[in-house]
């Protein structure tokens, strides 16, 4: 089974996402910040991971950068979900190792099929 990994630090948002993740036969594995998820990642190997870019303790833009160093996720897609739109941002995303970028609020079904476009047989 594809397993996607949730990083964000609202309840509503990983809630939201799982369930909507899960109804279309994803396992998901949630996380509160980048901190909370280097730990999962531990015990987890995802296929693909979604992430806030502002969180506290640890945001999505050093997660990431840490992520990266971890052999079981050096290539490992990484999107990076977020509420921001502004190119420098896309593009510190993409030099620190993000595979790509989503702007809030993502639907349902567009979810989906950027998943489905990242992870190919997903």
């Amino acid at each position: 089974m594809t397993t996607i990994m949730i990083v964000d630090d609202s309840a509503t948002i990983l809630l939201s996402m799982s369930a909507i993740l899960r109804r279309a036969g994803f396992d998901v594995v949630t996380a509160s910040d980048g901190s909370d998820a280097l730990t999962k990642l531990d015990g987890a190997r995802p296929n693909l991971i979604i992430s806030d870019l502002n969180m506290p303790r640890m945001d999505g833009l050093t997660f990431v950068q840490e992520a990266r160093k971890r052999p079981g996720v050096r290539f490992t897609p990484i999107l990076i979900l977020t509420t921001e739109s502004h190119p420098e941002k896309r593009q510190e995303a993409k030099a620190v190792g993000a595979t790509g970028w989503l702007v809030k609020p993502v639907g349902p079904d567009e979810l989906v099929t950027v998943i489905r476009q990242v992870l190919p047989g997903a």
